[in-house]
Parts: C-alpha cells; sequence; structure tokens
C-alpha cells in the first residue's frame, strides 16, 4: 500500500528542529547537507510534497518545470531572491520564508560591527596578534550622540534603530516604502539627505531590480567624510569598487561587509574580495543570522508554515499566494 504520508525535502544543513517538528506530525523528512544545483535537485525532488531550502539553492524555472509533486517551497531564511516566484506562482507551489525569526540576530551584528569600526577593533586585534603594540586614541570615537542613518527600516532596520537609541545615538532613516518611525528616529526625505548627515549608514534593502548597485560613487561622494557603512542586506545592493575607491580615498573611515556579489558555495571554497587586505574593513561570510537562537527560530517559523499548509491548505505566510487562514482542527 502506498505511504499516503507528505513527504519533505531539507537542504542545506537547516536546523534539526524543522526536522523533528514535521516527524512529529507523521510527515517523512529527508536531509542533506549541501546546497544541490539545478539537475541533481531535479532528480532530486521526484516524489516530494515540499522542498526547504536556504540562500545557496536556486530554485530555477527549469527546476520548477521539471518537478511536479512539490506544492510548497520553504525559504529558511528571510531572502527569496533564489526562487522564481513567478514561476512557482504559476505552479501553484506556495513559498514561505522566516522574515521574523534572525531580525535580533542581524540588528545585533550591525551594533557590534559599529562600534568595532569606531574604535578600530579590527585592525588593533590583528596588530595585536602580530606582536605588534598600537595603544592610542587616535581615530577611534564613541558612537554615543553620533548619527545612524538606517536604509531600509523593516523588521532588522527598525530592530536597529530601537537598540542604537537605547545607546545614545540618533536615529534616521529612509525607506521606499512610508514607515512609521519607532521612539526618537526621524525620516529623511531622500537617500542623499540621510547619507551627507549620518556618521555611520546602515544597508537593509531587500535584493531587487531597484537596490541593485545602489550605494555606487555618487552615493560615497555624498557621504559624510569619515563616516562608515556597514552591510548586511545584500551584495548587489553596493558597487565593491567604489566602495574600495571611498576607502582608498579616506573618504569613509571603514566599512563593515557580510555580504557579497559573489560568494563562495560552501564552506570549503576559498573566498576573494578586493575588499581584503584594506584598513579598518571587517569582512564576515554572511553571518549575520547565524546564531544558534535564530537558526532555531528559523526552523521552527518555516516547519510551522509547512504544516499549516500541508494540513488545512493555509497560505499565511506565503510570499507569492493571497494570505488566506483557516483554523486548524
Amino acid at each position: 500500500m502506498k505511504d499516503q504520508k507528505p513527504r519533505i525535502l531539507l537542504v542545506e544543513n537547516i536546523h534539526p528542529v524543522a526536522k523533528e517538528a514535521l516527524e512529529k506530525e507523521g510527515y517523512h523528512v529527508d536531509m542533506i547537507a549541501h546546497a544541490p544545483g539545478e539537475d541533481e535537485l531535479i532528480k532530486l525532488l521526484a516524489g516530494y510534497d515540499a522542498l526547504g531550502i536556504r540562500s545557496k539553492t536556486e530554485i530555477t524555472k527549469k527546476v520548477l518545470d521539471s518537478v511536479r509533486s512539490v506544492n510548497a517551497i520553504g525559504c529558511f531564511c528571510i531572502g527569496t531572491n533564489q526562487v522564481d516566484l513567478v514561476a512557482a506562482k504559476g505552479h501553484g507551489i506556495a513559498v514561505f520564508n522566516a522574515p521574523h525569526s534572525n531580525t535580533r540576530s542581524v540588528a545585533e551584528l550591525v551594533i557590534a560591527e559599529m562600534i568595532a569600526l569606531s574604535r578600530q577593533l579590527g585592525d588593533r586585534n590583528t596588530k595585536a596578534h602580530a606582536g605588534e603594540w598600537v595603544k592610542s586614541a587616535e581615530g577611534s570615537k564613541e558612537v554615543r550622540g553620533k548619527t545612524l542613518g538606517i536604509v531600509g527600516y523593516g523588521h532588522i532596520g527598525s530592530q536597529v534603530s530601537v537598540l542604537a537609541e537605547a545607546m545614545g545615538l540618533k536615529v534616521c532613516f529612509y525607506d521606499a516604502i512610508k514607515k512609521l518611525p519607532l521612539g526618537n528616529a526621524r525620516i529623511s526625505t531622500s537617500l542623499e539627505e540621510l547619507l551627507s548627515e549620518s556618521d555611520f549608514v546602515t544597508l537593509h534593502v531587500p535584493e531587487i531590480p531597484e537596490t541593485m548597485n545602489m550605494i555606487g560613487e555618487q552615493e560615497f561622494s555624498s557621504m559624510k567624510k569619515g563616516s562608515y557603512l556597514i552591510n548586511a542586506s545584500r551584495g548587489t545592493v553596493v558597487v565593491i569598487d567604489a566602495l574600495v575607491a571611498a576607502l582608498k580615498s579616506k573618504q569613509i573611515a571603514g566599512c563593515a561587509v557580510d555580504v557579497f556579489p559573489v560568494e563562495p558555495a560552501s564552506n570549503k571554497e576559498k573566498f576573494a574580495s578586493p575588499l581584503q587586505g584594506l584598513s579598518n574593513v571587517i569582512l564576515t561570510p554572511h553571518i549575520g543570522g547565524s546564531t544558534e537562537e535564530a537558526q532555531k527560530n528559523i526552523g521552527s517559523e518555516v516547519a510551522e508554515s509547512f504544516r499549516r499548509f500541508l494540513k488545512i491548505g493555509s497560505s499565511s505566510g506565503a510570499v507569492n499566494f493571497p494570505n488566506v487562514d483557516l483554523p486548524v482542527k
């Protein structure tokens, strides 16, 4: 007799709490550690009802056209740009994500990087490890009383705003969509206005055509001389060559970059960037949401979306369907 239990495939080392939650519902769950390529994914997905991915697995139109059994895709992350949402909708496949679960983790990293840049912690740490003793206040400043400019005032941007105000920073933000300011944050009327008055600029925008190369040569020239840039959003938002030029010319005093236009597919691949070796530059391997708490919360959040969709057809939280919910009996 054919097993009627929904079958779910989870790839890219998704937190085991997701597997536990789904198996508790009686679903059959398989896990693989790597991000499968297009052809491998097509072969793997035969007979599965749902697929769970993270940011590295590309769900193309070819994949969606070739796989007929999948009804739902869960992105165990915030972004969904790795999925062809139009093609998924055309095939009646609901796509879910986790827009809230790693908000705090990313916000805390931004705050930490802001302080680290202002105190030159990266360079001082490297020199101390090399045996150099550089005890000096030159170029090191408090963040209290400075202005933080937030580009993109969504879940993460607004959380950064709250944390920054608690530390005594003045906060302004710019968003293409009208947003309610939290606390004493104020709205900047344009990106140029925000850049010109901010001591720190942090980016929190999605990867869409409008944000591609959003921060380039013109934007760096608009920034306050000696200010800092933090990018924990998407790698395509910043023109890297323009960032390198702004650093070398001392237009900006440093940057922290967690995302890159091209990133290694796995921890075994080498990473290379024009930013390597530059002074007061913090480079991290896309770890904004990589905390134990965030990954566990993401696993639970998307697993719950799968459960409700497979059990009662709820599309609540889907990014490509109208959100329709029903009570679970």
